[in-house]
């Protein structure tokens, strides 16, 4: 007799947890997985840059990587106001890439 209630104890709880099990794998597989994707691909990004490539910063300058500076993870770039120092997190995407993608007919 004890172990049908404590059976039918472990089943209730059980089906009532599912809603928020589904949610918290709809959360993590939409919104945590993709994120944490992202940012795997900005770090291997980062760590490839090498100098004379053209990029565009987070804020949008356009610029040449003329030196990487490891000890303090930044790079200098020239633009054509000069040379700039940035973090090495504010480069957003290589522009050699972008203006080399070929182009879609529509």
């Amino acid at each position: 007799m004890y172990s049908t209630i404590l059976l039918q104890t472990d089943a209730s709880s059980l089906t009532g947890m599912l809603p928020f099990l589904l949610m918290f794998v709809v959360i993590y597989l939409f919104m945590i997985r993709p994120q944490m994707k992202k940012a795997k691909n900005e770090k291997k990004f980062q760590s490839e840059l090498a100098k004379g490539t053209k990029v565009i910063t987070t804020s949008g300058i356009h610029g040449k990587i003329m030196d990487i500076v490891d000890s303090d993870n930044t790079v200098i770039l020239e633009t054509s106001a000069g040379k700039i120092k940035f973090e090495r997190s504010a480069i957003s995407m290589e522009l050699s890439k972008k203006y080399s993608a070929p182009v879609t007919k529509k």
